[in-house]
């Protein structure tokens, strides 16, 4: 069975049209994934989170301020997006598309949704194109109705996980792992439970090398319940905020390596898509999907373990 996405048409809203964030690519990963056949009975639908969903990880004022688009101009100014009404949307559909995908991760093994990873949130602002952090919500959402005890949130977007490090900073039990690009964004970091800074220019044998020594031993020393994914493809030696080298093969190697090992473990992984910024935007969309042909191919090869 190929694994379940999560995608709704909110996912890509409306941008100012000479906006340097690539909002074109939500839509563009939906027809990828359905001419690649990674869709085969279409999309399932998140509800939009509600606020009382979303307080499990943010700040109640802040919170009231993104619902009611009344976000102060330097939150914004920090998000570097407009947080109007569309947006807004986004936002808690984007939240909603990662919980509901979790929620299909626990009942069938592998799911995805065709946005998240919005990093940059933190419990009490937005910042680096993130409004709602949707893994963190997603966490916490399902430890607070007893569906997990222990996740394990594997980040492997080029800039640090800070704003999932500071909703998650008072679970113990929810470990971030953060294998990013140290000199990049962003500049102060937040630590979370294990962070992996790599230098510049970094390409895919340096890079796989690294992941392959760290991620099985913490999956076996935690033996969490669902791990998160966050597979950004900003590591790519053509994203324009990366710094890293990654090819496409050697993204999909990654992929690969993640999606399997939790799969060996019989441990469900949620993928959600992070961040990857270029111009050509029909590259990048192609770029986010070989996360869900990495899960695809997993479940194709058989049964995960007990």
């Amino acid at each position: 069975m190929i694994p379940p996405i999560a995608f709704h048409p909110a996912y890509e809203s409306s941008l100012p049209s000479n906006h340097r964030f690539p909002m074109r690519k939500y839509g563009l990963l939906a027809e990828t994934l359905i001419a690649k056949g990674l869709a085969p009975l279409g999309f399932v639908t998140p509800e939009p989170a509600t606020a009382e969903i979303l307080v499990r990880a943010h700040d109640p004022a802040y919170v009231a301020a993104v619902v009611s688009c009344a976000v102060p101009r330097e939150i914004e100014r920090a998000i570097g997006l407009p947080v109007d009404a569309s947006l807004v949307r986004r936002s808690r559909a984007s939240v909603g598309g990662t919980l509901l995908a979790a929620r299909l991760a626990l009942a069938e093994g592998l799911a995805g949704s065709a946005a998240g990873g919005s990093h940059h949130a933190r419990r009490s602002q937005g910042a680096g194109f993130c409004v709602l952090n949707d893994v963190a919500v997603a966490a916490r959402t399902l430890q607070a109705e007893r569906l997990i005890t222990r996740a394990l949130v594997v980040d492997l977007d080029v800039h640090q996980g800070d704003g999932t490090a500071d909703c998650l900073a008072l679970c113990p039990e929810l470990f971030t792992l953060s294998i990013h690009c140290e000199n990049n964004y962003p500049a102060q970091k937040i630590a979370g439970d294990l962070d992996i800074g790599l230098p510049d220019r970094l390409a895919d044998g340096a890079y796989l090398e690294i992941l392959q020594a760290r991620l099985p031993a913490l999956l076996d020393a935690l033996a969490p319940d669902l791990v998160f994914y966050n597979a950004g493809v900003d590591p790519h030696r053509d994203d324009r905020l990366g710094r890293l080298c990654l090819t496409d093969e050697g993204l999909l190697a990654r992929d690969r390596f993640v999606v399997s090992q939790a799969r060996a473990r019989g441990i469900p992984l949620v993928a959600v898509i992070g961040g990857g910024y270029t111009t050509d935007v029909d590259a990048l969309a192609q770029r986010h999907a070989l996360v869900f042909e990495a899960m695809a191919a997993e479940a194709a090869a058989g049964p995960a373990s007990a």
